[in-house]
């Protein structure tokens, strides 16, 4: 098992380090304890911090940094946590206290902190899920879900959180969309960037990861993704590239996959070519847990961290590690680089300098909650609205809630980033081991709708017998039927199609009763057959720790919803590059294949190219009032194209609208009609207006050039769209001209 492969190779290193001198095994070198260390100098930048302190580490401590175990006993690998890691928690590196430098405690993130299952669970505060804040198009919301989260994460006694998730939809079935923000490179980016930055400024280090193209869950650790380097520039690394510069990360998560017959996590294109070299990132790169293959190649390559002892068959930045160095496979240059990276985050993030304390008693939950129901408030997507059946009227005196539990609580997403909720969870079903337990956050819709409506009869029915849900439809005012997709880590949904005969069920309730409702709770997009026979229909993604009191805030107008589609609902899996979701169902360890051919045309853009029209297009969403876009212009100044517009209310509510700005070649070709270029979220009361104004990264505009890692933008002329979808028949239009540019790899201009 385990332990006998860590004997062995320590073993042999110890022999091995025998004969070499210069790196026999080292006695701590001493440091005054009473002069302060030089590198604990505030005022020095973190490279210099990081490299006075390299200089005074042995070469075991400077091993301590690059391999890490689980904060979880795994009985498979008779593994036991280490004692000063906190129990179920993900991972745990050990610091090195002569030096002032502690230990890294390691959380599971993206929704909040989360905890493995197990006896005694961390209880914390859930945000909505990735995908649900990136339907926020807010930039602001996403900065304070962060920082919620890196709050906790401070309290608890964690300081680095494995959040930042930013793969971008290439498959509508993959099993962690919900974690994810959606298919765009420029919304995805800016809003996981945001996050990160939350985060981070609670001194304490965020990951950004799948780096890269982990975008399916079946087979992850065996398919190999096929995709050229302009594609691949344009789309998944073009989002991760914008969350890099957004959030500045200080950590990076190699993914699980091969990328064109290299693992990610020792793919020198990625690590050290594209990461390192082009983008300028200073921080470390961790592996997934699992993830980490081999020793020379993986360091050679770029990787800087092993995570997740037991999960890889070996130690391999363990004993290994030191043998390599030892005899040169590795050199003392990149060695001591690993372990420059991850010191240089810890400096420069305040990891160092602000020690982490547990202390959850001081966690304010009471204001984490507002924050969490904020973000569910503002990503509720108003699909469809028919003769304005919503918001709900309080004056019903009958009202049916159907189905998905709603009468205790919210679904959420389940896996790694499982939070649990503070006082229990309300329902628990699904499998019982990984990604298993499905948790419902105890947020009941049915309480929050009875309390509006105190006069009203508010029944509940669970919806597993068709004919009784059809009655009580025929017998109610208006039906709410609650409709839900469960997707984790690790499986990937078979179709779009809603599970456990749920289409059955809305289209038989929707039968008895026009005035339905259908609110659903989903990972990502879903098929919806019954759509043409429902009222109204609201996706309210996983809305986390105050998801009910959010939906019922919505359905009753005390909230105008204002969210928009981050990715494309399509109206059958035929639409999709890829009809047939690829090694599904899954053998284990067969490799295989998925070629990206569809290249950067992800998503609205697929749809664009080939003249499809999706269910709901990507941006889509209604409000309880009506905007008006007027006054578009737009000029190049310096290079950049910039618009300014005029948003109106021209209802009587006051509500949000988020204005989208395309922008489409006339005469260059681009691997798809139109790019997202900007967007723009207002507040406006009835009646009122405002003028805003985006600036469009010039990638934007450009076409990746390999051969020479520039961006090229054609001469030519540009039409600049403002509009509230991919779609929208009433968007307006203008053109500017822009002359023959070239941009370097991270889009600043070549004079």
């Amino acid at each position: 098992m385990v332990f006998r492969k860590k004997i062995s190779l320590l073993t042999i290193a110890v022999a091995l380090a025998a004969t070499v001198p210069a790196f026999a095994i080292e006695a701590p070198k001493k440091v005054s304890v009473d002069a302060p260390h030089a590198w604990m100098n505030k005022k020095l930048s973190p490279e210099q911090r990081a490299n006075l302190v390299l200089k005074e580490m042995t070469i075991d401590e400077k091993l301590k940094l690059l391999m890490g175990y689980f904060g979880h006993d795994a009985d498979w690998k008779e593994f036991k946590r280490p004692v000063e890691s906190y129990p179920q928690s993900a991972g745990f590196f050990y610091g090195i206290p002569r030096l002032g430098i502690p230990n890294i405690w390691e959380a599971d993130a993206g929704i909040g902190v989360a905890s493995q299952s197990g006896p005694i669970v961390r209880e914390a505060t859930a945000l909505p899920s990735g995908i649900a804040t990136a339907a926020t198009w807010d930039l602001k919301t996403a900065y304070e879900g962060g920082a919620m989260i890196g709050s906790e994460s401070r309290s608890f006694g964690f300081n680095v959180q494995l959040a930042g998730g930013v793969n971008i939809m290439r498959e509508p079935r993959n099993g962690r969309n919900f974690e994810y923000a959606g298919e765009d490179p420029l919304l995805a980016g800016q809003i996981v960037g945001a996050q990160i930055r939350g985060i981070q400024s609670n001194q304490i280090v965020s990951t950004l990861k799948h780096y890269a193209f982990n975008d399916q869950e079946t087979g992850r650790f065996s398919l190999d993704v096929k995709i050229d380097d302009q594609s691949a520039r344009m789309s998944d690394l073009l989002a991760l590239q914008i969350a890099k510069e957004e959030g500045n990360p200080g950590s990076v998560m190699c993914a699980y996959n091969r990328v064109n017959g290299v693992y990610a996590c020792e793919s020198d294109y990625l690590l050290n070519e594209v990461l390192k070299k082009d983008w300028g990132f200073k921080g470390w790169v961790m592996s997934d847990w699992g993830a980490t293959h081999s020793t020379t190649q993986a360091a050679n390559n770029g990787l800087d961290q092993q995570s997740g002892i037991p999960f890889d068959h070996s130690e391999y930045f363990g004993g290994a590690l030191k043998e390599a160095v030892q005899n040169g496979w590795v050199s003392e240059a990149r060695f001591d680089d690993m372990v420059r990276r991850v010191l240089h985050a810890m400096f420069e993030f305040g990891v160092i300098d602000n020690p982490v304390s547990p202390n959850p008693g001081a966690i304010n939950f009471k204001a984490h909650a507002a924050v969490t129901q904020k973000d569910a408030e503002e990503s509720m997507v108003l699909l469809k609205n028919d003769n304005k059946l919503l918001p709900l009227n309080k004056t019903a005196k009958k009202i049916a809630i159907i189905g998905s539990h709603a009468d205790v609580g919210v679904l959420s997403g389940g896996g790694s980033s499982q939070v649990y909720p503070v006082g229990g969870a309300a329902f628990k079903g699904g499998p019982s081991v990984f990604p298993g337990p499905m948790l419902y956050y105890p947020s009941s819709p049915l309480k929050a709708i009875q309390a509006r409506v105190p006069q009203a009869s508010v029944t509940y029915h669970d919806g597993s017998d068709l004919a009784a849900a059809a009655k009580l439809a025929a017998e109610s005012d208006v039906v709410l039927v609650f409709a839900n997709q469960w997707t984790a880590e690790s499986i990937d949904v078979p179709n779009l199609s809603l599970p456990d005969n749920q289409d059955a069920l809305v289209d038989a309730v929707a039968k008895a009763n026009a005035k339905t409702v259908v609110v659903l709770q989903t990972g990502g997009p879903v098929l919806m057959p019954w759509l043409g026979s429902v009222g109204a229909a609201v996706e309210a993604w996983y809305p986390g720790t105050q998801g009910g009191e959010a939906i019922a805030r919505v359905l009753f107008g005390e909230v105008n919803p204002s969210g928009h589609l981050p990715a494309t609902f399509p109206a059958s899996e035929s639409q999709l590059p890829r009809p047939v979701l690829d090694g599904y169902p899954e053998v284990r360890n067969a490799r295989f294949t998925v070629e990206y051919k569809e290249g950067a045309a992800v998503g609205y853009k697929w749809f664009d190219l080939k003249g499809l029209k999706p269910l709901f297009p990507f941006g889509h969403g209604l409000s309880y009032t009506e905007f008006a876009f007027s006054n578009l212009k737009a000029d190049v100044k310096k290079g950049l194209i910039n618009a300014s517009f005029t948003v109106k209310n021209t209802g009587s509510l006051a509500g949000k609208e988020v204005a989208q700005v395309y922008v489409a070649p006339v005469t260059a070709k681009w691997e798809s009609p139109k790019r997202l270029g900007g967007f723009q979220k207002v507040e406006l009361k009835a009646g009122a207006s405002k003028t805003a104004s985006v600036v469009v990264d010039p990638r934007l505009v450009g076409v990746y050039e390999t051969a020479s890692k520039t961006w090229k933008i054609a001469e030519g002329d540009y039409k600049i769209i403002l509009a509230a979808d991919a779609t929208d028949a009433n968007a307006s239009s203008v053109i500017v001209h822009l002359g023959a540019m070239t941009l370097d790899v991270n889009g600043k201009f070549i004079q």
